[in-house]
């Protein structure tokens, strides 16, 4: 007789970590829409209105912009194993974990692959990156607009124009990005981009968003050699996700319902009142850790509204307060990644997440927690200080 498992029964938290989000009801409720073909009409219907809505939040008129049957590396793996041959050069821009797993995917594609670092928090400036390209002469430059691992919020308003006077693409990393702070892919001249479902698009996890312009695509379509990954070349991926419709691989329909029903959300809120609402809680967010003597990760003036990471005092013990906010309320947050390990933590305000009762929510367990573990602060500060914010603008 076999041993059947038992049912499922997630336990209901709070999502305030990297990733994945907080889910809207309404995505959930397009998830468990009726599965049909890949290729039946309606969906096929369904696949260009996504690329219209995709489009309008990575602001640009790109033709091949579509979301990759994978999480957000996959749209990381397509962008690099496409634009780059063996032997090629590739300058990845490493100020954190995410930018060093560009390199290190550039490699794996082949490339010569030269790197430039900053402190983990802080950001480069556009002669950083113009030496950098004098010196190495790559033909792609790899950069993070929001580095996940640090807080660290990235300008690329000024760097296309330096790579591509050096004869380069621009490849961005936007998967804590888009959604949450504005993102021109057109205006900056941004060559090719990739995002992901599970951070401001709250969303679950399984898709990837990414828009490649004419320039990427005449280096794809020009290649001496075949993209070393079939699944994700982005040459046999356009004749599904163009006019031909032609089969490439069974893709996910239900998760293509859910990133549909995210976008339309996002588009009803407005791009502009989406950003204002991450930045809003993100200012209240930050009032309340202030009040409680924490201090941000990422250099003032470029902080993410939506991933907030702030160092661990002094004498607190990361994985005791994580797993008191769990255990004890719900809140998942998320700890620190290579040079921040047990040294900082990950606070999320991704889409459906930024909301001003998760914010009020986690300050007051936070608050207890750190009370209860010999942190000094002021009983209530955090509330108080939020609240202040919120008063001012009207929440």
């Amino acid at each position: 007789m076999h041993e059947i498992a038992p049912p499922l029964t997630p336990p209901v938290r709070t999502l305030m970590g990297p990733g994945p989000s907080d889910i809207h009801p309404r995505v959930l409720q397009a998830l468990a829409l009726p599965t049909i073909g890949h290729l039946d009409p309606y969906y096929l219907e369904t696949m260009d209105r996504l690329q219209g809505m995709l489009r309008q939040v990575f602001k640009t008129k790109n033709q091949m912009t579509m979301a990759i049957s994978g999480t957000g590396s996959a749209g990381m793996e397509a962008c690099v194993h496409n634009l780059i041959e063996p032997g090629e050069g590739f300058l990845a821009c490493v100020n954190g974990v995410f930018g060093g797993r560009m390199a290190e995917e550039a490699r794996r594609a082949g490339a010569e692959v030269a790197t430039i670092e900053c402190p983990w928090g802080q950001v480069f400036s556009v002669a950083e990156i113009e030496e950098a390209l004098h010196k190495h002469k790559p033909k792609v430059v790899g950069i993070v607009m929001a580095e996940t691992s640090t807080g660290a919020r990235q300008p690329l308003q000024e760097i296309a124009d330096v790579v591509h006077d050096a004869g380069a693409l621009l490849l961005v990393d936007a998967v804590t990005a888009l959604g949450g702070i504005l993102v021109e892919v057109d205006q900056w001249g941004i060559d090719a981009i990739y995002s992901g479902t599970q951070k401001c698009l709250s969303c679950p996890p399984g898709l990837a968003p990414i828009s490649l312009n004419e320039r990427a695509m005449e280096k794809i379509h020009a290649r001496t050699t075949p993209c070393r990954s079939w699944y994700l070349d982005v040459s046999l991926l356009s004749n599904y996700w163009g006019s031909d419709r032609t089969y490439h691989h069974t893709a996910p329909i239900n998760m293509t319902f859910a990133l549909y029903e995210a976008l339309r959300l996002i588009l009803e809120e407005g791009l502009e009142g989406c950003f204002s609402r991450h930045q809003r809680h993100h200012q209240a967010l930050k009032a309340g850790l202030t009040a409680l003597g924490l201090k941000y990760a990422a250099q003032e003036n470029f902080q993410l509204p939506m991933l907030n990471a702030v160092l661990i005092p002094e004498g607190l013990d990361d994985a005791t307060i994580r797993g008191g906010l769990l255990k004890d309320f719900g809140i998942e947050i998320g700890g620190g990644l290579g040079v921040f390990k047990g040294k900082a933590w990950r606070i999320g305000l991704m889409g459906y997440a930024a909301r001003a009762e998760n914010v009020l929510k986690f300050l007051a367990a936070l608050e207890q927690l750190l009370l209860r573990n010999g942190h000094s602060c002021s009983p209530g500060c955090s509330i108080a200080a939020a609240n202040e914010v919120y008063s001012g603008c009207g929440v």
